[in-house]
């Protein structure tokens, strides 16, 4: 059984993205739905959002994209879609996926 996609922050799409970065993202997210484990490099775990929440990793033309996702049991949350400039994932992208994850949550009882 499939998991539903939600997209509670960020887009993807071209542009910004180019077309060959907008199908990895596609492919990457289908597998998750499906149920299947992305393994490094393309996925990492992101503990410091929360359990069972990862950063996909989309290598583009001239940037990196990083989709930071949580995957519950029926459903796959895309909580933030944004262009990595530095090493570390920012503290305010951290910040406003735990917001979001909390108000999902709150919202879904």
């Amino acid at each position: 059984m499939d998991k539903e996609l939600f997209v509670l922050h960020g887009e993807i799409k071209t542009p910004p993205m180019s077309i060959s970065a907008r199908r990895e993202s596609g492919y990457l997210l289908r597998r998750l739905q499906d149920g299947e484990i992305v393994s490094a490099p393309a996925c990492k775990p992101m503990n410091t959002i929360g359990r069972r929440c990862y950063e996909l990793i989309v290598i583009d033309e001239s940037k990196t994209w990083r989709i930071m996702v949580r995957i519950d049991d029926d459903a796959v949350l895309v909580l933030d879609v944004f262009a990595k400039k530095t090493q570390k994932t920012p503290q305010s992208v951290k910040d406003a996926c735990k917001k979001r994850l909390k108000e999902y949550d709150a919202a879904s009882r």
